[in-house]
């Protein structure tokens, strides 16, 4: 089953928030509604500004925890202005 990793931007804050899913669309839509409580507490309104497809979602997963474990904000703007994750992980 395919996997997709995504990043959202808060319009307010700048905030990155990196997420992984299965459907990207009803992933967005439940973002946009206010269902998820991170988003919620902390976000406000937000634009989706990367999305990458992976083969499995196990490996959106993987990619979606390595991009947590950076912590790193300009390493984040450097993956969205990039369009891509380059790290390959198996």
């Amino acid at each position: 089953m395919k996997g997709y990793v995504y990043i959202l931007r808060s319009l307010k804050s700048g905030r990155f928030y990196v997420g992984s899913t299965v459907n990207i669309e009803r992933r967005i839509k439940e973002h946009k509604t206010k269902k998820t409580v991170y988003i919620r507490r902390y976000f406000g309104e937000f634009e989706l500004v990367f999305v990458q497809e992976y083969g499995e979602i196990s490996q959106a997963r993987r990619v979606e925890q390595w991009l947590k474990a950076q912590k790193d904000r300009d390493f984040l703007e450097r993956v969205v202005g990039d369009g891509m994750v380059k790290k390959v992980i198996d």
